[in-house]
């Protein structure tokens, strides 16, 4: 018997309580799709909140996705501390030179003031009014970077992988003043209205690190950021392996995980039942040649895995579907979830 229809807020919700909703829900993590379809370039649609705003309004009713994205891009933590953002016609925004310059400013950084940055104001803008918008029917997702991997774009990648090893004092100074700005980031997007916040920590992935050298720094500093987050909390891994650190990663507080395109999802769902929740994991890269009926087909193949029971969210696996992903293949992957998606939904092979 097909269940009654939910808003996208309760079908969330009953999900993440590891119960089966109406259907799974979906998110389709755009950001630089917005632009596309105001006409602008990135650079431009970035540039004020009522611009993404709009995006973000005309992409969920396009394509009927379970949130509104209240993202900009991956640096804009890094503009706010004062570093250099580069935009691009047709990819994603990035950070560039590194702004510590010398291990030993760490000794003397100070976090950004949220009040006086004028793009995480922007932002702020975006997710009061996605907020209001929403009306309590549709999650509106904020995001902060984990304060243990938000250094690889402060320091580069090689010397902050010195630093982890080689200077535990000034790895412990950054990690001190990253966690209270984290902290003040995501408790701010709360306050504005933001539903959950999207914890991006692809470093604490063991596709980067150890797991035991993760358990002495990335999960210690998430155990302690998520605790003082006043609201709930999905950690994600941008593209990152998950599965040999699920049980860590539900002990530091957060409610779901965003998980590898690399991973079974099936095994991922039986390692996390019942203690967190699956956010995944379709190939972003892969889904810019997809067809209509690849889309269905990979959509149907990731449902019948692990949406039995509720406990997943259908997504992509980087948190950020690519630019050149085309209109045509998210609206194949609508109409996927659509027709694969309603429960009640059996085990694959039962």
């Amino acid at each position: 018997m097909t269940k009654s229809k939910m808003t996208s807020m309760q079908r969330v919700l009953t999900t993440l309580d590891h119960q089966e909703p109406d259907r799974v829900p979906f998110f389709l993590l755009l950001t630089m799709h917005g632009a596309k379809e105001l006409g602008m370039g990135l650079k431009e649609y970035f540039s004020k909140a009522e611009n993404v705003i709009e995006g973000q309004e005309r992409l969920q009713n396009k394509y009927g996705h379970d949130c509104y994205l209240g993202f900009f891009f991956a640096p804009t933590e890094i503009q706010a501390w004062g570093g250099e953002v580069v935009f691009y016609d047709n990819g994603p925004v990035n950070s560039g030179e590194p702004f510590i310059k010398n291990i030993k400013q760490i000794n003397t950084l100070e976090p950004p003031v949220i009040s006086d940055s004028p793009v995480l104001q922007e932002v702020l803008k975006t997710i009061r009014f996605l907020h209001e918008k929403a009306a309590g029917e549709v999650p509106v997702l904020g995001v902060a970077l984990s304060p243990f991997s938000v250094p690889v774009m402060q320091l580069g990648f090689e010397a902050y992988l010195e630093l982890i090893y080689n200077e535990p004092e000034l790895f412990d100074r950054l990690m001190a003043v990253n966690e209270h700005f984290c902290i003040e980031w995501a408790n701010a997007q709360l306050a504005a209205g933001a539903t959950a916040i999207c914890y991006f920590d692809p470093v604490s992935s063991p596709t980067i690190i150890p797991r035991e050298l993760y358990l002495k720094t990335g999960f210690q500093v998430a155990s302690r950021a998520i605790a003082k987050i006043k609201g709930p909390i999905a950690t994600h891994m941008a593209s990152g392996r998950a599965l040999p650190i699920i049980d860590d990663l539900a002990k530091t507080g957060t409610g779901a995980v965003g998980v590898s395109a690399d991973e079974d999802l099936g095994i991922l769902k039986q390692a996390c039942c019942d203690k967190i929740s699956v956010i995944g994991n379709l190939n972003g890269l892969e889904m810019i040649h997809w067809s209509r009926e690849e889309a269905a087909r990979t959509v149907k193949n990731a449902i019948d895995a692990a949406a039995a029971g509720g406990g997943f969210i259908l997504s992509d696996n980087h948190g950020e579907i690519p630019y050149q992903v085309p209109d045509e293949v998210l609206l194949a992957i609508s109409d996927a979830v659509r027709a694969y998606g309603y429960y009640p939904q059996r085990l694959a092979g039962e």
